[in-house]
């Protein structure tokens, strides 16, 4: 028999409605931290500029005096950037345990039905529960799998970011130092 996803979602009960609500949320900040990102790499070199000015202002001494208030600062900003990330991380942990616990109680419940009918008049029941309990352990794999291939590519590409950061701060102190 061919269900619908709408359908498998209601077969699944509870435990898939909060996997979808999980889904949603999690894809929702997926995809606001890929557009983020892309808009921090274009704008790496005027925040760097901005960092550098509002140290200046801060304290009349020169640059180079001021590298590790730069790098705190320049710091801090990035991990700004990166808030959103655990929540991907933790549904991507938890939807697979989510789903075997979806499967745990289907398992449950159609054991429950047998001990009420018998074995006989209840093999039907039973088959149909065990196989609605693992539509929640494909629910669950199916939300942690684009949330834990978009975590470890969006660390990747945070990481890169902090480089490049790295890379302008020590260009511009450099140049500092020169002038």
């Amino acid at each position: 028999m061919q269900h619908s996803l709408i359908e498998y979602i209601h077969l699944g009960g509870y435990v898939m409605y909060i996997l979808v609500f999980l889904n949603i949320v999690g894809l929702t900040i997926l995809l606001w931290k890929f557009i983020q990102l892309q808009v921090e790499k274009r704008k790496a070199q005027k925040i760097v500029t901005n960092i550098f000015n509002e140290v200046q202002k801060e304290h009349s001494t020169a640059f180079v005096h001021l590298e590790d208030e730069i790098y705190n600062k320049a710091s801090k900003y990035l991990l700004s950037c990166e808030s959103g990330m655990n929540t991907i991380k933790i549904i991507a942990t938890i939807a697979p345990i989510l789903g075997l616990l979806g499967t745990v109680i289907g398992v449950l419940s159609s054991f429950e039905t047998i001990a009420a009918t018998g074995f006989s008049s209840g093999a039907n029941s039973f088959a149909s529960g065990i196989s609605l309990a693992l539509i929640t352990t494909v629910g669950g794999l199916i939300v942690a799998l684009p949330h834990y291939v978009g975590y470890n590519y969006l660390q990747g590409a945070f990481t890169k970011l902090e480089a490049k950061y790295e890379s302008l701060i020590v260009h511009r102190i450099t140049r500092e130092k020169i002038s």
